[in-house]
């Protein structure tokens, strides 16, 4: 049975739609004050369950989700699955000054905690934090999303790029793939979501470069990767990436910058304005792992990169 929570209804609308089995029927009561009750409106006893919610901002989300897990337990079912497709706290993966959290270990001991059995989630900010979680994580990747794009713009000149060093290992995996070259970028931040210096290692003369991302927030990085793509004489530039924040200033950014388009996941909704932002849909991986874990089946073929 596939329950969704508020703000990711439409994701598992069409999750369902692959599943070619009906969305559960749930609602979510608000008090005055803001306060919420979650509670399912039709028996889960004995049933796997999968909840489909990802934790982006506001913290909302999350609690709804926690509820969601919470109400699934007391309500006797036989395994509580939590659908994340973006799973939000990621980037606090580490302490990397003194006297901070590590927010994503934070969320991942209250999901465990509320009565998870398995996580299903794409693209984490950094591998490792799977094992953040004492249960099964199934760890998705959105390359099984774009690699049809990637193949259909037929670019005799391609070339990947990653934004920063820290996600050499993400545009590698692709242009190994692919057999095409590969660029880097490094940067300095001055602070969070503000961007220093930034240089190219590497060439793109005459390439067409397609930067691959995990999270574009306010699309300061990717922006200025673009234009320093193209005044180092690239033909073209396109980004993709895994989750469309897209705060603040980011659609004027990307609408301003030389950026051809840029692709991202339907992981997190998108409510800008931006002509250059689009959309692919990751319900088809979703729903294909979610009836691979009930068939007790393996997942690996999911995995292209």
């Amino acid at each position: 049975m596939v329950f969704s929570g508020t703000k990711t209804r439409y994701l598992a609308e069409r999750i369902c739609n692959d599943l070619h089995c009906p969305l559960g029927n749930m609602q979510v009561t608000y008090f005055a004050d803001g306060e919420f009750v979650v509670s399912f409106e039709e028996s889960i006893r004995g049933r796997d369950v999968f909840l489909v919610q990802s934790t982006f901002p506001n913290a909302d989300n999350l609690m709804e989700l926690l509820l969601m897990i919470d109400a699934a337990k007391r309500a006797s079912a036989k395994t509580i699955n939590a659908v994340v497709p973006y799973f939000g706290w990621a980037r606090q993966d580490r302490k990397d000054k003194p006297r901070v959290s590590i927010g994503a270990k934070l969320v991942a001991d209250m999901l465990s905690a509320a009565g998870i059995n398995r996580l299903l989630t794409m693209d984490l900010h950094a591998d490792q934090e799977q094992g953040f979680f004492d249960v099964p994580v199934d760890h998705l990747y959105a390359s099984t999303v774009f690699l049809d794009w990637l193949k259909n713009l037929q670019l005799e000149n391609l070339c990947m790029a990653s934004p920063d060093v820290g996600g050499s290992k993400r545009a590698s995996a692709y242009a190994k793939f692919l057999d095409c070259p590969l660029v880097l970028c490094h940067k300095t931040r001055k602070k969070a979501n503000v961007v220093g210096d930034m240089q190219i290692i590497g060439d793109v003369e005459g390439m067409d470069v397609v930067i691959v991302d995990d999270i574009v927030d306010t699309a300061g990085t990717i922006t200025k990767a673009a234009k320093l793509m193209m005044d180092s004489g690239a033909r073209s530039v396109r980004a993709m990436a895994s989750h469309c924040i897209m705060s603040g200033p980011a659609d004027e950014r990307v609408e301003n910058s030389p950026l051809k388009e840029i692709i991202f996941t339907d992981s997190i909704p998108y409510r800008g304005h931006s002509s250059k932002v689009r959309q692919l849909s990751c319900s088809g991986i979703f729903a294909e792992t979610i009836r691979r874990v009930v068939n007790n089946e393996s997942i690996s073929s999911q995995y292209l990169i």
